[in-house]
């Protein structure tokens, strides 16, 4: 018996670090749809170095499959995460929040000790 894993074939689907609310895969799958090819993109969410913060949150559609990407089903919204991404975003909920104050995504993760005033980049 094997102890090494392999990572998921790129149409494997798997249980990810990203969750979904219901009405932020009501706005992404709203927003996917005026795409030209809905059945080759993706949501992908990645953290990158930036913001005053040390960090940021990148979310945009995409047609790429990028070695070792963790493809994940979230309430029919397909999500990739990359592997440097997955482990900061573990955990994490996104929320589709539209209120007086203005509509965007709202990110809650658990792993961030601190963020910046503006919201926009963690640490």
């Amino acid at each position: 018996m094997s102890d090494v894993t392999t990572a998921p074939a790129a149409s494997e689907t798997v249980e990810g670090p990203v969750s979904l609310t219901d009405s932020a895969a009501e706005k992404v799958r709203e927003l996917m749809s005026r795409e030209e090819d809905t059945d080759a993109i993706s949501l992908r969410i990645a953290v990158q170095p930036g913001g005053c913060a040390g960090m940021r949150y990148a979310l945009y559609f995409d047609d790429r499959q990028l070695d070792n990407d963790v493809l994940i089903d979230v309430k029919g919204v397909p999500i990739r995460v990359d592997k440097m991404s997955s482990p900061y975003l573990r955990g994490t909920t996104i929320d589709w929040v539209d209120s007086l104050q203005g509509a965007g995504f709202s990110i809650d993760n658990p792993n961030a000790q601190s963020s910046c005033a503006c919201g926009d980049s963690f640490q």
